[in-house]
C-alpha cells in the first residue's frame, strides 16, 4: 500500500499497533510552555521556519509571484486542509493546527484585500 492511499482506518490502526512513546502534554501546557520560552531561544516553525528563509525572499513570497491570485488562493486552501487532515497523525497536532491557521489567515487576508 502506498502511503497516500492509507485511509484513516489504516492510521489508526498503525497508532495502535506502534503507539508513541511519549505521550503528548496537554495543550494549554504546551502553549503555556511554548510562550513561557523567549523568541531568540526557539525557531518559530509556524510562523518564520528557518528552512523557508534561507535566501533574499521568503518561499511563500516566491511561489504566490508565480502564480495567479486563483491560483495562489488555491494553494492556500489546499495547504489548510492538508494541516487540518493530518494533524492528527504526525504527532505535532498543535504545530499543524497553528499551520493550517497561519494558511486560513493568509487567504482570508487575501479574500478581504480583493473585496474591498
Amino acid at each position: 500500500m502506498r502511503l497516500n492511499d492509507a485511509t484513516p482506518t489504516d492510521w489508526d490502526r498503525l497508532r495502535r499497533a506502534y503507539p508513541a512513546i511519549e505521550k503528548a502534554p496537554k495543550i494549554d501546557e504546551a502553549m503555556k510552555a511554548y510562550h513561557d520560552i523567549a523568541d531568540n531561544e526557539l525557531e518559530d516553525v509556524v510562523n518564520k521556519p528557518k528552512h523557508y528563509n534561507t535566501g533574499n525572499i521568503e518561499c511563500i513570497e516566491a511561489i504566490e509571484e508565480s502564480m495567479s491570485s486563483v491560483a495562489f488562493k488555491g494553494y492556500l486552501k489546499g495547504n489548510c486542509l492538508k494541516y487540518l487532515w493530518r494533524y492528527d497523525y504526525k504527532g505535532k497536532q498543535v504545530e499543524d493546527l497553528q499551520k493550517a491557521t497561519w494558511y486560513l489567515n493568509k487567504l482570508t487576508v487575501m479574500v478581504a484585500e480583493e473585496n474591498i
